[in-house]
């Protein structure tokens, strides 16, 4: 006789490699823009190739679409990616997964005015991005906006909040 176990198993976080989340803001018609992207180095177990496999693994696991479908996550209290922002922090919550990283004022500045940040986290690997290392604005706006990237991503509105909140 043969069973399923409908038990979950753990998700291999090794194989996504080294994460990654950036913070900057963008000027939009109506105003600035807070803007989050989380990608890997594709340092894990098995490269590149097995590191976007991975974060695909773990967007779908979230429900979370790939391509350019931008879910507004601020009409949906139950969204499974949370964003906290504390003491000049961003933390990214979802399940299987924590990160953080340092924002600029006018990222503070611009989170504060709307309530909520625009997350992009991407499959495609961006080794030359490593933490620690500053990254050119120009090579930050070829990488987040290259077709490849974009289409390769999950896209939400999150709401930011606030431990005072």
């Amino acid at each position: 006789m043969t069973s399923t176990s409908s038990e979950t198993r753990p998700f291999p976080a090794a194989d996504l490699g080294t994460l990654v989340v950036m913070a900057w803001s963008g000027e939009q018609p109506d105003g600035d823009m807070p803007y989050l992207l989380a990608y890997s180095l594709g340092d894990g177990a098995g490269g590149p190739e097995g590191s976007a496999s991975a974060v695909e693994r773990l967007l779908k696991a979230n429900g979370l679409p790939l391509g350019d479908e931008v879910v507004d996550a601020t009409r949906q209290p139950s969204f499974p990616v949370r964003l906290l922002v504390e003491a000049g922090q961003a933390v990214v919550s979802m399940t299987q997964l924590n990160a953080q990283c340092p924002v600029p004022p006018e990222w503070l500045a611009a989170v504060g005015e709307r309530g909520y940040a625009y997350f992009l986290f991407t499959t495609r690997p961006w080794p030359e991005a490593e933490p620690g290392k500053p990254v050119e604005p120009e090579a930050l706006a070829a990488f987040a906006g290259d077709e490849e990237t974009l289409n390769n991503a999950a896209h939400a509105l999150v709401p930011a909040r606030s431990l005072r909140a």
